[in-house]
């Protein structure tokens, strides 16, 4: 039997010491605060302590990347995970708001060099919102919060291990040889 080893394993990091930030959309609450709150009880069964997931709240997904970088920032902050809702409207403005929160997420987590996860949902109803935001026992299917959480811890420990394995830490790319300038 071929076992895939593309998908995520039911084996959930260690937590202990973790301190992950989480930056949330005040629009679409009732959502968001469900996310919010499955997420910090996937890492506190992980074993992350409950004084250690500190909470942002700002009104929308835009203004998401500000926040999450003013936590990245801080050298005791792990990770950072954004949490947010846009639903598809009349015009385009749902497009422009998700698309500067993901590319303000994704830039915060390059230039801080830290996971700084995306949860924000794009749906195109309140109905694919709430399937996806909340829990099973709340009338979900996806649980999203509870995968964020994961992919958190997930992303950490991949971390750490390239860390671990590297030959010389903080390196990344060619090296030059000191005798020819010769890449290897």
């Amino acid at each position: 039997m071929v076992q895939d080893t593309q998908s995520p394993s039911d084996d959930v990091p260690d937590g202990s010491g973790r301190r992950i930030a989480f930056c949330v959309s005040r629009f679409h609450g009732e959502l968001t605060d469900a996310m919010l709150d499955s997420a910090r009880a996937e890492l506190r069964a992980a074993g992350v302590a409950p004084d250690a997931m500190p909470v942002c709240y700002v009104p929308g997904a835009f203004e998401l990347p500000l926040a999450a970088r003013r936590f990245a920032r801080q050298e005791r902050v792990d990770a950072v995970i954004g949490i947010g809702l846009v639903l598809k409207g009349e015009t385009r403005h749902d497009e422009v708001v998700a698309h500067g929160a993901a590319a303000g997420l994704r830039q915060v987590m390059l230039e801080c060099d830290k996971p700084v996860l995306l949860g924000v949902l794009t749906c195109e109803t309140l109905e694919q919102a709430r399937a996806r935001a909340l829990p099973p026992d709340a009338g979900g299917s996806q649980d999203k919060g509870r995968a964020l959480a994961r992919a958190a811890l997930e992303t950490l420990a991949a971390l750490d291990g390239i860390e671990a394995a590297a030959p010389s830490a903080g390196t990344c790319g060619f090296r030059v040889s000191a005798s020819d300038g010769a890449r290897s």
